[in-house]
């Protein structure tokens, strides 16, 4: 980790003294509003659903949430193309971030789980689409469609940039179509781990156990008890100070957890965006 990140895909990270409105993608979008630094469109990239909404330079929403379902098959231009049309339906903006469920890397994919999957998660995957989303370049890619500085980082690392404390170890799992984690220690985010892959139980993965398909056939009680197991697990592997547990399907969660354990708001994926340009903290 680096102590500041660096130039972002796509253009000059560093904020305008006197932030313009910059076009939509589809050049109509609303202008941001004036005085509130630089606008930032927040993408919250998910297995399920494709989120967004614009940030004022506070982290304020300047626009409710927009979401789209995601559709399959989901080749890298798809993808995209559809971040873009969500853009178009929001108001304008100077900068972009992205949460993606995946391992990225400079703002390259090196993994996507989801996307290279014929039919959407849990479906067989199609090597057509494994051999597109090896080392795609995503934060270039959406800062030439969307004509602004893009940065791209693991979506659960930029859920967590938004709820870390900055005291000690903090863990955030993610829980939704699949599980995310992210690490932080006093505040700055850690090397991302793909824990969501690796072996929990019975020779499945935390994604294979966890994912909302399998809470689906389960049931909410049976897979409350294996989130606990899993947090077990992890407080095992990590030593954790404190966990944030978030995501779609954290609301599905019942009865009482560990004192060193917080359920945070879903929207969180979206308000992390804006960490993504502070150097202090994500090197992306």
């Amino acid at each position: 980790m680096t102590p500041s990140a660096p130039p972002a895909a796509g253009g000059d990270p560093r904020p305008a003294a006197d932030s313009q409105a910059r076009p939509g993608a589809d050049g109509t979008a609303t202008p941001a509003q004036p005085g509130a630094g630089p606008a930032t469109l927040a993408l919250d990239i998910g297995g399920t659903g494709l989120k967004g909404s614009v940030l004022d330079a506070a982290g304020t929403m300047l626009a409710d949430r927009v979401r789209v379902p995601t559709t399959y098959p989901c080749p890298p231009a798809k993808l995209v193309d559809d971040l873009a049309g969500l853009a178009a339906r929001l108001p304008a903006f100077d900068r972009v971030s992205a949460g993606f469920p995946g391992m990225v890397r400079e703002g390259l994919v090196l993994s996507a789980p989801h996307f290279v999957t014929v039919s959407g998660p849990g479906s067989d995957q199609d090597p057509d689409l494994v051999a597109a989303w090896a080392r795609f370049p995503l934060a270039d890619a959406l800062a030439q469609r969307l004509g602004a500085p893009t940065r791209v980082a693991n979506d659960a690392d930029v859920q967590g940039a938004a709820v870390v404390s900055g005291k000690g170890l903090e863990l955030v799992v993610t829980l939704g179509t699949g599980v995310g984690t992210a690490l932080f220690f006093h505040g700055r985010l850690m090397p991302h781990l793909e824990f969501a892959q690796f072996p929990f139980r019975k020779g499945d993965t935390f994604n294979e156990q966890l994912g909302e398909r399998v809470r689906e056939r389960i049931g909410d009680a049976k897979w409350n008890r294996r989130v606990r197991k899993a947090l077990a697990v992890l407080r095992d592997l990590t030593f954790f100070d404190r966990c944030y547990l978030g995501g779609g399907n954290a609301h599905h969660l019942s009865g009482p957890l560990d004192d060193d354990v917080t359920v945070v708001d879903n929207s969180a994926g979206i308000l992390g965006g804006i960490r993504l340009w502070d150097g202090d903290h994500l090197g992306v």
